[in-house]
């Protein structure tokens, strides 16, 4: 242990900051030899056995192909891996629909509760939304927790939830998803009272009041109104940087894609935000704007925001919604997708499902695959043939992202007012104004009387430069 020695104050203090530790270091613990009860210290791998709940993953095929329903259930054990659970066994049923009543049928639900059994799960998670009925209907005869995808996702959401808003997003959508679930049994269906002056059933149908289930509701609905109040407030906020970055005609690129495509790690590579970059889905809830600017000098936005799903559930969208308008509102749209996945034209098409929903299906549109890293030169032809127009990179290894850059730019919305001016350098603030709204055609030459500019504007800045315009426009484009 280190000595502190006391100075004339009688204060513990020294003459300097002492040595200072990492930041992993001082929020991590470290675990002390020999403090454990136990005969000797669990192994990290058995620790995580101990920890993690085993699960068995159940899918019904009732559309597409064989490669279509393993790429399903591949990623229902990668969604939930990524819950924090163990995945003993998948099950895979082939019907034309799903079973109205336990969803794949009641022999099989049997044959689910063997595989429960011999493998000593603890929950069985079904790749689909499932009725409340079959839900019950579920438990009741295998005997444990039955979850669905959707249940799935949103505890994914809250997990990695970091912000306010991110928090209060995930909790609307997880109470919209639960009031929808909730049942009660024996003492808590009391009936409400009232005789048949009342509506009610008489003698023998009254009961003490408000039931448990209706109390719950009413606790449910109480406290959507308040998230719904709150997520209102902080899109406010948003709006108002919306509007401030219209008003300057700030260009927007929202960087879009499925979850795990590598958004972040774009965003990373083109303008250094420094965002957390992990191989999980869902690790980016929370958009991140950053200001960056082409090689000439013209500035634009570009945003990470949250990653995409097949069948991304509804209330999920409905609670993010605020949050998804960043690419409904952006000016291009830049879709990356997983080059080394095997299924990237269904990547595409559930990206482009929940764009059109949330209103942002007409935008400009750019196709980058990434992780080329990853991927054989020959498969990249079907790549190439899936999207003409895509380009190619690697985040991790910078591979390709000159290429990206370019694409950006050239398909950066341009201002619309071209004119020459020539402004006095008492003025070169609006010199400066041209290099950030604007776009310059050329360098600038310093004369005796100011600085002569060809360049392209938008059209409040051309009102203020009209002043100083050498003859008519040039035109607008």
């Amino acid at each position: 242990m280190t000595d502190i020695h006391d100075d004339e104050t009688g204060y513990g203090a020294t003459d300097h900051d002492g040595d200072q530790l990492e930041l992993a270091e001082r929020l991590s613990l470290r675990r002390v030899a020999g403090m454990s009860t136990q005969l000797t210290d669990i192994t990290e791998v058995e620790y995580r056995e101990l920890q993690l709940e085993r699960v068995v993953l159940v899918g019904v095929w009732t559309t597409g192909s064989q490669a279509d329903s393993d790429n399903a259930m591949a990623e229902l054990r990668l969604l939930a891996e990524t819950a924090g659970s163990e995945v003993l066994d998948g099950l895979v049923q082939r019907r034309t629909h799903a079973d109205p009543a336990t969803y794949i049928g009641r022999g099989k639900v049997d044959e689910v509760r063997e595989v429960v059994i011999a493998t000593g799960a603890d929950t069985v998670i079904c790749d689909g939304e499932l009725e409340p009925a079959q839900l019950r209907n579920l438990e009741d005869r295998i005997g444990v927790k039955v979850i669905d995808r959707t249940a799935l996702i949103l505890d994914i959401f809250a997990q990695h939830a970091k912000s306010i808003e991110g928090k209060a997003q995930v909790e609307l959508a997880q109470l919209q998803y639960l009031r929808q679930r909730l049942r009660g049994w024996g003492g808590n269906l009391s009936r409400q009272a009232g005789g048949r002056m009342a509506g009610g059933a008489g003698i023998g149908g009254r009961g003490p009041g408000e039931t448990k289930i209706e109390t719950d509701r009413r606790r449910i609905r109480t406290r959507i109104a308040q998230l719904r109040k709150k997520l209102r407030e902080m899109d406010a906020v948003r709006d108002t940087k919306r509007a401030e970055r219209r008003r300057n005609l700030i260009p927007s690129v929202a960087i879009v894609g499925y979850t795990n495509a590598g958004k972040s790690s774009l965003l990373n590579r083109l303008t250094g935000a420094g965002v957390l970059v992990e191989d999980a889905l869902f690790a980016t809830l929370d958009p991140t704007t950053r200001r960056t600017q082409t090689s000439d000098g013209r500035v634009f936005t570009l945003t990470d925001t949250v990653g995409f799903v097949r069948h991304l559930p509804h209330d999920l969208v409905e609670a993010f919604r605020s949050t998804l308008e960043e690419s409904a509102e952006a000016d291009l749209l830049v879709h990356v997708v997983d080059g080394s996945d095997p299924d990237p034209a269904g990547q595409i098409a559930a990206v482009r499902t929940v764009l059109s929903e949330i209103g942002a299906g007409n935008i400009a549109e750019q196709i980058v695959f990434n992780k080329t890293d990853l991927v054989e030169p020959a498969a990249l032809i079907p790549l190439r043939t899936l999207a003409p127009e895509a380009v190619f990179c690697s985040a991790r290894t910078g591979e390709g992202l000159d290429d990206v850059r370019a694409r950006i730019e050239e398909r950066l919305p341009r201002p619309a007012v071209e004119l020459r001016v020539l402004i006095p350098y008492a003025r070169h603030d609006l010199v400066n104004r041209i290099h950030l709204e604007g776009e310059l055609l050329g360098e600038p030459e310093h004369t005796g009387e100011g600085t002569l500019a060809h360049a392209r504007v938008n059209p409040n800045l051309a009102g203020e430069l009209s002043s100083f315009a050498l003859g008519a426009e040039a035109g607008r484009s």
